[in-house]
């Protein structure tokens, strides 16, 4: 089915502007914090291979490697994948991270999604024809609204296996209406390897 015109248009709200909005409010200059002679003397920009910043370590079909820099050069790494509608919009973000063995989950996720979700509907997924599973959203900010949920190895393994996923979603302007995304698989496999190796050996 396809999304209203404002839910599919919130990604320039909350995975864009509304980031870089949030990035200037907490750098424009205040009143109560003038600079000498109320003039601002300006200041060596940020480095955007500094600490903190992400980048695209390698890409595995329709999944990336993503890392951020620390100063002490032990760079976490992710598997990230943006989801669209049916008609190429940008709606979601998927992220996913290994965890340490024994953990009754093997790996984590971090979901992002619109603002305007209706967050009483949670948030659906299945694999293939597996049966579907329900999550909660924990919290919402500028950039969207988040559900960050674990995989057993089991479900992980059927990641590996299968095809795609489908992640469904409620508008709240349209409350009676599903929104379904997929969640391509391919290249999970290879991508997770990766992403579990690096962070392997980033903690020794």
């Amino acid at each position: 089915m396809r999304m209203s015109k404002t839910l599919t248009s919130l990604l320039a709200l909350t995975l864009g502007l509304g980031l870089a909005q949030a990035t200037l409010a907490q750098e424009a200059p205040t009143a109560d914090a003038p600079a000498a002679d109320g003039l601002s003397m300006g200041e060596a920009p940020a480095d955007p291979n500094g600490p903190g910043s992400m980048y695209v370590e390698a890409e595995f079909n329709d999944w990336e490697q993503r890392c951020i820099r620390e100063e002490d050069g032990t760079n976490p790494c992710q598997l990230y994948q943006l989801l669209q509608d049916g008609e190429g919009n940008n709606v979601a973000e998927f992220s996913l991270f290994n965890l340490p063995a024994g953990n009754q989950a093997a790996a984590g996720a971090t979901i992002i999604v619109p603002l305007e979700t209706l967050l009483t509907a949670n948030l659906v997924m299945k694999v293939d024809n597996a049966p579907e599973k329900v999550y909660p959203f924990s919290w919402c900010s500028n950039v969207g609204c988040v559900s960050r949920v674990g995989f057993t190895q089991a479900e992980v393994d059927a990641f590996k296996n299968g095809s795609k996923a489908v992640l469904t979603i409620v508008p709240v302007v349209a409350p009676d209406q599903k929104v379904a995304l997929d969640l391509s698989l391919s290249g999970f496999t290879a991508g997770f390897t990766a992403v579990t190796e690096a962070n392997t050996a980033n903690a020794q």
